[in-house]
């Protein structure tokens, strides 16, 4: 790492310093971890694009998507449905897998516009 990336000095904005670790302090920045932990296996992205694209997906569906086997889907779909990010409901024998909320949609489409930007600007 170069010096040019780096302060040269130690010395900081005690008034941002505070403010900011306040309200760190009342979020759960934890959680917000976690989640992007789960998406950030690229199965688990895969999926969550899938079902950003189609109100609902089952788990074959998924599997056939992604190129995997239902178990590996289906595993996935779980680690997702426990981080909140997708949830699921049986018809007959089939379990059918859809975002939790447009929130997780939003972060797709925000890491895919910011990953297009960065591209272009190499």
């Amino acid at each position: 790492m170069s010096n040019k990336d780096n302060c040269e000095i130690y010395c900081y904005n005690e008034e941002k310093v505070t403010r900011i670790q306040g309200k760190l302090q009342k979020e759960d920045i934890s959680s917000v971890a976690r989640l992007f932990k789960a998406l950030a296996d690229e199965n688990r992205a895969k999926i969550s694009y899938a079902l950003s694209q189609d109100d609902e997906l089952c788990v074959c569906d998924v599997a056939n998507i992604i190129g995997s086997s239902v178990a590996t889907a289906s595993h996935h779909l779980r680690t997702l449905s426990k981080q909140g990010i997708v949830k699921y409901r049986k018809e007959g024998k089939l379990a059918f897998y859809s975002l939790d909320d447009e929130h997780v949609k939003q972060l797709i489409i925000i890491a895919l516009a910011h990953q297009k930007e960065v591209k272009a600007n190499v």
